[in-house]
C-alpha cells in the first residue's frame, strides 16, 4: 500500500508506525483509517516482527483523535476498516506486544489508541483525554470501556463526564502510564522496553499477553488458571522451537537464540 498519511519503520524485530499528518495534530481521516490497518495487519502476520512501536511525527502531538474537518465535509461518517478505529481497537486477536510511544496531546481517538496498547512510555509533556462530549460525540472506540478497565470505573466516570486531561505524571500515577521521560529521552526510553522484552522469548511473551486479556475476562481466577490452556497462544507455545531453546540454553550456559517459532 501506498502510505500517504502513516510511516513504517522495520529495524530488527521491531516494526514502527508513525502517524504523519504533524500538520493537523496527526488527526486520524478515512483514508489513514485504511493505511492503518494495513500497516497493523502486515505487522500481526509478519513472523519476524515481534514488537510494534505506536508514535506521532511532530512536537505537538501523538494524535488528537478524529479529523473533524473531513469529517464534516464529508457529511457523514465513514465508518472504520475490518478491526475497528485506526485498524487496532477491535484487534483483539493480536497477542504480539504493542508500546504506545506518547508526546505532546493524545487526545479523543488517539487516546483509544494508546489505550489499546499494552505499553504507553509519554514524555512529560504528554497530555491525555476523551473530549468526544464537547464536540457532541462519544469515545466509543474503546475509550470509555478500556479507560474504565484500566484507571477504575469511578475515576474514569469524573474524566470522562469533564472532558478533563490526564497529564503524563498524574498517567503513571494511575497506573495508566509505565513511564514517564524527557521529550529528547524518548526514542531511547523506547528502544530500552523493546530491548528487554526482546530477551524474553516472544512465543512466552504473546502466550503471556493472551493470558493475562483473556483471564481478564473469565468469570474468576480459578476459571483462569483452568481455562488457559485453551487459550490458542499457550497452544503455540508449547509446541514452539523457543519452548526447547530456553531449557537447552539454560543447560548449556549461552543466551538463548530466539526464533519466534
Amino acid at each position: 500500500m501506498d502510505y500517504q498519511h502513516i510511516d513504517v519503520k522495520q529495524s530488527p524485530r521491531v516494526t514502527h508506525i508513525t502517524f504523519n499528518r504533524p500538520e493537523v495534530m496527526n488527526a486520524i481521516n478515512p483514508r489513514m483509517h485504511e493505511e492503518l490497518q494495513h500497516a497493523f495487519d502486515a505487522f500481526s502476520s509478519d513472523d519476524e516482527q515481534f514488537i510494534g512501536v505506536v508514535k506521532g511525527a511532530g512536537e505537538r502531538a501523538f494524535c488528537a483523535g478524529s479529523d473533524l474537518k473531513a469529517i464534516a465535509e464529508g457529511g457523514r461518517h465513514a465508518g472504520y476498516p475490518e478491526d475497528g478505529y485506526a485498524g487496532l481497537i477491535e484487534r483483539f486477536d493480536l497477542n504480539k506486544p504493542l508500546i504506545a510511544a506518547v508526546n505532546g496531546i493524545c487526545l479523543g481517538g488517539g487516546f483509544e489508541v494508546a489505550l489499546a496498547c499494552d505499553i504507553i512510555i509519554a514524555t512529560d509533556t504528554a497530555s491525555f483525554g476523551l473530549p468526544e462530549p464537547r464536540v457532541g460525540a462519544v469515545a466509543l472506540g474503546g475509550g470509555v470501556h478500556r479507560l474504565a478497565r484500566q484507571i477504575g470505573l469511578k475515576r474514569a466516570m469524573g474524566y470522562v463526564f469533564t472532558c478533563g486531561r490526564i497529564s503524563a505524571e498524574e498517567g503513571l500515577n494511575l497506573g495508566l502510564v509505565n513511564e514517564v521521560v524527557a521529550v529528547d529521552e524518548l526514542d531511547n526510553a523506547v528502544e530500552r522496553w523493546c530491548q528487554e522484552i526482546l530477551k524474553g522469548a516472544p512465543m512466552a511473551i504473546r502466550a503471556s499477553k493472551e493470558a493475562i486479556m483473556r483471564g481478564l475476562d473469565e468469570p474468576s481466577l480459578e476459571d483462569a488458571l483452568t481455562n488457559q490452556e485453551e487459550y490458542p497462544a499457550f497452544h503455540a507455545w508449547r509446541r514452539a522451537e523457543d519452548t526447547r531453546e530456553g531449557p537447552k540454553a539454560f543447560a548449556e550456559k549461552r543466551s538463548p537464540v530466539w526464533k519466534g517459532r
